[in-house]
């Protein structure tokens, strides 16, 4: 039986009816990684002893007749900058090169209470630092679809091993596109949750007003069974709500109605530097929206054009001051030799990181210092305010905003690595999100060349239900989600 492409709605029903045990299951993607991954290199580490257990454990709770979850006994993995208990997280950092959590993240930590295998942790960006998967001190991942090209970052890995049937699902995070953009690249639904939605307890935090965890899977009704899962009110963060309650079931049961839902296509993501290709592809999938009757709005954003602006500089910001902590004294790298408690700081972050976590450092250093603090840092919080606004005032005239996740299909490892700043223009059109704070959720709407073409739909705060009833009709009409590379 090929399960490799399997959803996990389509593994659960095959653990239900007893056509396949977890433990065999279990087994079976273990194998598959370890012929796949050796190209594309999307698991810093693996936890195949931890994970069979589980799978065991899962057997003996379906043997018995317990009631299960729909993931109970199902291997998915996380990405390496999410803690987990006695399984190393590196952030993809070699300064965290050895650190193993005393505990897990929330999102963890309810993913194994409803009875997930965990299977390892995928390649990331350093510190999440990255838009291709590039900057990872473990080396690059791979996009399975062109061995040549990047899967988009920071979640990198979670992206390349859901599209490359070695894992039913992953967890990632999202800071300005980290789960959409790659998901776009690599052809799987991604989704970027509600700042406030999952807990960011156990997250190794890039930009605590930024940071999303969310799920990365194979179609939209999988990334909803896992976002109730792991969503919800956390007491060990401030930020979560407990008043907005999240079910899968309305998402598979399509109670959305597609007449007369008002669309929104701002026409800023559509102008100058966007692919033609890539713009016909999103267009095409629109039309889909309105033969069901879907009015279709075009809308302004117009403080758009500064969101990446504003990003670049609230993010390295917040970088600088959630990075101090790594100084070489309680965890993590630190130097053998030093002269005194300065040198040790100074050479143990020197040395631990890398280029890209550098740069950041040092920005957002420089937009906090005195002198600078209100030209750059105050001056961004009071444009992020007017983006979110824009944002807001759209939603007064329509229900969800449609554009492309990204402006290209993914580009060749190297091409843009020498160049931050063309770098971090593949993030133009995710950013916005999380300066706005909504949810978003890329889904595949076609290819170029046999290169998946990303399309991102975008909602009001606490509308993850509304945009996935939306994904969800485009899956039930469409096969692009099923299509899978040749490895």
């Amino acid at each position: 039986m090929n399960i490799y492409n399997l959803t996990i709605k389509d593994v659960s029903d095959l653990l239900k009816k007893k056509k396949i045990s977890s433990l065999d299951l279990t087994k079976q993607v273990f194998a598959r990684i370890k012929k796949i991954n050796p190209k594309i290199n999307a698991f810093i580490s693996l936890s195949e002893k931890e994970a069979l257990e589980q799978a065991e454990e899962s057997d003996k709770r379906r043997a018995e007749g317990k009631e299960l979850s729909v993931i109970d006994g199902i291997p998915i993995s996380i990405k390496d900058i999410l803690c987990t208990k006695d399984i190393k997280t590196t952030a993809g950092a070699k300064m965290l090169e050895n650190f193993i959590s005393p505990y897990d993240a929330t999102v963890v930590k309810r993913l194994k209470d409803a009875g997930a295998v965990i299977i390892g942790k995928n390649n990331c960006d350093a510190w999440a630092h990255g838009s291709s998967g590039e900057n990872s001190q473990f080396g690059k991942t791979k996009n399975p679809w062109d061995l040549s090209r990047v899967p988009g970052g920071s979640s990198s890995g979670s992206a390349a091993s859901v599209a490359a049937g070695m894992v039913f699902a992953s967890v990632g995070t999202d800071t300005g596109g980290s789960i959409r953009q790659p998901a776009g690249f690599c052809g799987v639904t991604g989704l970027k949750p509600t700042y406030g939605r999952c807990s960011r307890y156990g997250l190794i935090a890039m930009a605590s007003s930024l940071d999303c965890p969310g799920p990365i899977t194979r179609s939209v009704e999988d990334a909803a069974i896992l976002l109730e899962i792991i969503c919800g009110h956390d007491q060990l963060d401030s930020t979560t709500v407990s008043h907005k309650k999240f079910s899968a079931k309305n998402i598979v049961n399509c109670k959305l109605k597609i007449k007369n839902l008002r669309i929104g296509l701002p026409k800023e993501y559509f102008a100058k530097g966007v692919d033609a290709q890539i713009k016909e592809k999103v267009m095409n999938a629109i039309e889909i929206f309105k033969k069901q009757g879907a009015e279709i709005i075009e809308i302004n954003l117009p403080n758009a054009e500064y969101a990446l602006a504003v990003y670049y500089i609230i993010q390295p910001a917040e970088v600088s001051s959630n990075l101090a902590r790594f100084d070489g004294v309680k965890y993590g790298y630190s130097v053998k030799k030093a002269e005194n408690i300065l040198d040790l700081y100074y050479k143990s972050r020197e040395e631990g990181f890398g280029d890209e976590a550098k740069r950041r450092i040092m920005i957002g250093t420089y937009v906090l210092s005195a002198g600078y603090y209100d030209a750059y840092y105050k001056k961004a919080m009071k444009v992020r305010t007017l983006v979110r606004r824009d944002f807001e005032k759209a939603f007064e005239k329509v229900d969800v905003i449609v554009t492309p996740t990204t402006p290209s299909t993914a580009f060749k490892i190297g091409e843009n690595i020498d160049d931050p700043l063309k770098m971090y223009l593949s993030d133009i059109y995710t950013v916005t999100a999380n300066i706005a704070g909504i949810p978003g959720v890329s889904i595949p709407c076609g290819a170029i060349n046999n290169l998946p073409v990303g399309m991102q739909i975008l909602g009001p705060q606490f509308s993850e239900e509304t945009i996935l009833s939306l994904a969800h009709n485009y899956q039930l009409k469409t096969n692009y989600h099923e299509q899978t590379p040749k490895i």
